[in-house]
């Protein structure tokens, strides 16, 4: 087929729960995607009922095997170089040069980290250095911990991380630029603030084991949190006219449509609820509203 229902680009956790309720509601759907999850690193996912502990490339392996099941779903492992609006829908251009046109769209492409320029935080990134301790606090409670940043986000982490562990440091990578204020309450909390110059993370397979600092000095750690910076993984819905918000995301209402007519977006894209059960469920409630708009349009075109 060169024309579908829905065209869905990011085939990860919301837009297979996207593409299994349009499917269930007999819709012709195409999830494209090109096979470069965010989480490809975390080695296991949790808070996430009947999925707790498993590992995230299990869970999204057997969900695509369940939504291959509806005959009315296809794959195209493809990236996506362009979208048009074309009258009442889309066109989409793969990098093969391939024509593609659906009446909707669903993003639910992801963003992309942005991790501060320390050597080893990228191998570290989802095993030892964490972004959200709702995810993987657990697992490292009461361990010396640290948190790299100096800003008001560093601070706000920090408070937080605090409840997982009172072994605690936040390291600034410079002159701490915190208020005396805040200061002052990290000290009353007991939490260190080391101002040393990091040079890199010192690893055993993504397994942080100390912090070296540009001095020659060192600190042993067993775990990092950032508040790393993004960006959207997938440009053209921007380029479709779709909002930003300040922070970055995609601006959805409570069915997850854009603010460009019968263009959605789920998942991390659109939220900063970084967690496999929330992209699910933004996935869920996008293909319902979909699949709705549609029902309803085709019967009111019947009737007329």
């Amino acid at each position: 087929m060169n024309h579908y229902d829905v065209i869905i680009i990011g085939g990860s956790y919301s837009g297979l729960a996207a593409a299994m309720a349009l499917g269930r509601a007999l819709k012709n759907v195409l999830i494209i995607d090109s096979g470069n999850p965010c989480n490809e690193q975390t080695p296991y996912s949790h808070n996430f009922l009947t999925q707790d502990g498993r590992p995230p490339f299990v869970i999204s392996s057997n969900a695509r095997l369940q939504v291959e099941k509806y005959e009315t779903v296809e794959f195209l492992k493809v990236k996506i170089v362009n979208a048009l609006k074309i009258g009442t829908g889309f066109n989409i251009e793969t990098d093969k040069g391939k024509i593609i046109t659906s009446n909707k769209l669903i993003f639910a492409t992801g963003i992309k980290d942005i991790l501060p320029e320390i050597n080893g935080i990228e191998e570290c990134w989802g095993l030892s250095v964490l972004h959200c301790p709702y995810c993987h606090g657990y697992e490292v409670k009461n361990e010396t911990t640290g948190i790299i940043g100096n800003d008001e986000n560093a601070f706000d982490l920090t408070e937080l991380i605090s409840n997982w562990t009172k072994d605690l440091t936040l390291y600034t990578n410079g002159p701490s630029k915190l208020s005396p204020d805040q200061t002052e309450l990290l000290y009353k909390h007991m939490i260190k603030i080391d101002e040393r110059k990091i040079s890199k993370l010192v690893h055993s397979q993504g397994l942080v084991t100390c912090i070296s600092f540009t001095d020659g000095s060192y600190a042993e750690i067993k775990a990092i949190y950032i508040k790393a910076q993004f960006e959207q993984h997938c440009s053209i819905p921007i380029s479709l006219g779709c909002e930003i918000n300040r922070e970055g995301y995609l601006v959805t209402n409570s069915s997850q449509e854009t603010t460009v007519k019968d263009v959605y977006a789920c998942g991390d894209n659109s939220s900063r609820m970084r967690t496999i059960a929330n992209a699910i469920g933004t996935g869920t409630t996008a293909g319902i509203a979909v699949s709705k708009a549609i029902i309803k349009k085709n019967f009111e075109t019947h009737n007329k």
